[in-house]
């Protein structure tokens, strides 16, 4: 059971480093402190909202999967 949790792991692992990787970067950095307004105006498209959903189930799933690993 531990090994097939552990393969599950690796795997979400894999997909969450994809899914960051294929996020487009906003390059805003602290910019956004002094007034940039792209960050908060801009519309993202299907795919970007696709991949952040993606994201975030993809972290949450790894961290669940870390905690249940770390009990057994």
């Amino acid at each position: 059971m531990q090994t097939f949790l552990m393969v599950v792991q690796f795997l979400v692992a894999l997909g969450l480093i994809v899914a960051v990787l294929m996020q487009k970067s906003s390059a805003e950095g602290l910019g956004s402190i002094g007034g940039g307004s792209k960050m908060f105006f801009d519309k993202a498209s299907a795919k970007e909202r696709a991949l952040e959903k993606a994201t975030t189930y993809l972290a949450v799933g790894f961290m669940v999967l870390s905690v249940v690993l770390g009990i057994i």
